[in-house]
């Protein structure tokens, strides 16, 4: 391992990020070529922010690093929090999400060389996320999955019937799928657990479900949710297909070269350089100040839960499987009220706020509920301030330029978010 690019103990609150050049950035910024909307916010009390609207980082290239390619509902792009890292740290600075999901933050705070803190309620999290920073070489993993094969072609496939796995998977498949289930639970019960079989526990997770010939099972919906065993029943009806034969050991070497086909030498470098200082944890947002130490975080980057738009359990319930998790004992919130979720919210940020360095920073990412009808940024704002967090500015990155009037009315939106909406807030300077 190389030595850390800086020292946890003897580093200094970043002071690069002057807010009145991050306010002038922001007015002049025009890289894809249209104008920044300046607006103003008008909350309780008299409080006003600035509103910066514009395509701040786009869709439209593909920008982000293929390590990044493992689908997660729910999840923003990595140009999103690449956007702030650059702007409000420095390498060697701790960047935290405390709903790493994917771990879209982690790792791209790593690519940059700053060292990542993620947590997750749910073990998932970490298990998508933490093999991605410490990547194998091919040679491993193809010499790990021989060894896995060799057990597979040992063992006669199970008379038992499992009728809601067969739904989705040859027998043959699932067979082999279930001896590496199996390989992979018992080396993480006996401890010996290493980054080869974490990264191929990945892998596979990734390759469960999906729409082409690159996953496990016959066709169903996209890989960042699996549908219950009766609704794949009704698609193989539908289209008239049976799970075809899949080698799951082909599938996850070839995803595995996809992942880390662009990796370069001081990707490896940067990834390497702030491996030992790498946390990723399983614990409640709202809980975070019990596993990671305070005032060491420079810069949160995080999307929370919105209203009642996911369903944890039934989205990953064949992922969990796999992984040996019961999806219904994880705590995943459920706020169907915006008072609710503003409480959930404020003590996550105030636990934030303790992780904090003085001066440092928040980007919160909500977005546009129901239809458009409620702006969670509001409320996000409303949060920041009962944890004690000071808001700076509300960005909005919008892909496909409209009215600012349909900016904040998503008149061509009926479902889910039609834009990033960041809250920007900032521990104070002092530890008042």
């Amino acid at each position: 391992m190389n030595q850390p690019l800086l020292n946890l103990d003897t580093q200094s609150a970043p002071d690069i990020a002057d807010e009145a050049a991050l306010h002038a950035e922001l007015t002049a910024f025009a890289e894809f070529g249209a104008e920044t909307q300046v607006e103003g916010w008008h909350g309780e009390d008299g409080l006003e922010l600035p509103v910066y609207i514009n395509e701040f980082w786009t869709a439209k290239q593909r920008q982000a690093n293929a390590l990044h390619e493992v689908s997660y509902r729910a999840c923003f792009k990595p140009q999103l929090p690449r956007f702030f890292i650059e702007r409000l740290t420095a390498p060697g600075d701790v960047v935290l999400d405390p709903f790493m999901g994917r771990g879209t933050t982690p790792l791209e705070a790593a690519l940059k060389g700053r060292v990542p803190f993620g947590a997750d309620v749910s073990p998932l999290a970490e298990r998508l996320t933490a093999p991605r920073l410490d990547p194998p070489s091919s040679r491993d993993v193809a010499q790990r999955l021989e060894v896995v094969k060799k057990l597979c072609d040992a063992k006669s496939v199970s008379d038992a019937p499992d009728e809601d796995l067969l739904v989705f998977y040859h027998p043959e498949t699932l067979h082999c799928l279930k001896v590496l289930r199996s390989y992979l639970q018992g080396r993480q019960e006996a401890g010996v657990l290493d980054s080869v079989d974490a990264w191929i526990r990945l892998v596979a997770t990734n390759r469960l479900t999906g729409h082409s010939s690159g996953f496990f099972s016959v066709y169903t919906l996209p890989p960042n949710q699996a549908v219950t065993a009766d609704r794949q029943r009704k698609i193989n009806a539908k289209r008239e297909q049976q799970p075809p034969f899949r080698d799951i050991f082909y599938i996850i070497q070839k995803k595995s070269k996809q992942l880390t086909k662009a990796l370069t030498e001081v990707d490896l470098a940067m990834l390497d350089s702030v491996q030992d200082q790498a946390r990723m944890v399983t614990a409640s947002a709202d809980a975070l100040s019990q596993h990671l130490p305070a005032e060491s975080v420079s810069l949160v980057v995080t999307s929370p839960p919105f209203l009642d738009v996911v369903q944890y359990a039934t989205d990953n319930w064949l992922r969990c499987w796999f992984n040996g998790i019961d999806a219904d004992a994880v705590p995943i919130w459920q706020c169907r009220q915006v008072d609710q979720w503003t409480d959930r919210m404020s003590a996550s940020l105030a636990e934030m706020k303790t992780l904090l360095k003085p001066g440092g920073w928040v980007a919160f990412e909500v977005g546009e509920v129901r239809g458009g009808k409620i702006k969670l940024e509001n409320y996000a704002v409303r949060a920041g301030l009962a944890a004690g967090l000071e808001p700076v500015l509300i960005l909005i990155n919008q892909q496909d330029f409209t009215k600012t009037a349909n900016c904040w009315g998503v008149a061509n939106n009926s479902r889910g978010t039609n834009t990033n909406r960041i809250v920007l807030f900032r521990k104070a300077a002092s530890n008042s």
